[in-house]
């Protein structure tokens, strides 16, 4: 009985001598500290401005965006964000969601489209299409990525992505898959997610729009593809650019069958 005594208190001494020696990785800790914050996530507040502009009457034609079509037919939003960018025969172009806003905002609110994507990111309605992006996307929290590739400009679009993807260049030499082309690579403390084929990745492009904890602002995936391109040392491409489009194709259709956890929090 004393001999078996000794064997648990030896194990239990072992285990826990184990659990000291395996600290936590730096990946680790983050997602814990994410997984604390979720439920305050402070993109809840874009959320709810995001549907009251939806349904509220604004612009100089005094109407709702309740008839903007995202993909899924006039109204419908569940299930458009995992779609786009996708093409659309109205305007005879691929279009992203905050591109796809836009046009709405334009042709059923009066709004100048060319105005808005020339105003600073987190000033004027620029601040609105964000909040607009954090209610879509929320609205297929948890369903996944399925972009169409069917019409032929989708496929150019998904190409000329790609190419943009591994385009290296600047001071640094760098390109998008610099960061985000294998498996394993970080920055400081922070592991990037990998973007550059399927199976898709549920980190990085199915998780924006998402606030960011830094600095305690909302991006969407605009913003976020355009201070890519800053770290990069590269002239900013613009809001809505035909290149942050295209990226976008690119890594949406990679992302083929990843849970959209958007709206989502990030470093």
């Amino acid at each position: 009985m004393r001999t078996l005594t000794h064997l648990l208190v030896l194990a239990a001494c072992t285990a826990a001598t184990a659990a000291v020696a395996e600290p936590k990785s730096a990946s680790d800790a983050i997602n814990e500290y994410r997984a604390m914050l979720a439920d305050g996530n402070p993109a809840d507040l874009y959320e709810a401005k995001g549907e009251d502009l939806w349904k509220t009457k604004r612009g100089p034609k005094a109407a709702t965006l309740e008839q903007c079509n995202l993909g899924q037919g006039p109204g419908v939003v569940k299930g458009a964000f995992v779609t786009l960018p996708r093409w659309f025969a109205d305007t005879a172009k691929v279009q992203d969601l905050e591109s796809r806003l836009l046009t709405c905002m334009e042709t059923l609110q009066g709004f100048d489209a060319k105005a808005i994507a020339k105003t600073a990111f987190g000033k004027g309605e620029q601040i609105n299409v964000t909040a607009l992006v954090t209610w879509i996307s929320a609205e297929s929290k948890g369903m996944r990525f399925n972009l169409p590739q069917a019409h032929a400009e989708e496929q150019k679009n998904f190409e000329l992505g790609k190419r943009a993807f591994y385009y290296r260049g600047g001071p640094h030499d760098f390109s998008c898959a610099s960061c985000h082309g294998e498996a394993g690579k970080r920055i400081r403390m922070q592991e990037l997610p990998q973007l550059s084929g399927n199976p898709g990745d549920g980190v990085g492009f199915a998780a924006w729009p998402a606030y960011r904890l830094s600095n305690g602002q909302m991006w969407g995936m605009q913003q976020r593809l355009n201070d890519c391109f800053r770290q990069q040392r590269f002239p900013y491409p613009g809001y809505t650019s035909d290149v942050t489009i295209a990226l976008g194709v690119f890594m949406g259709v990679n992302a083929k069958g990843a849970e959209s956890v958007a709206p989502a929090l990030k470093r």
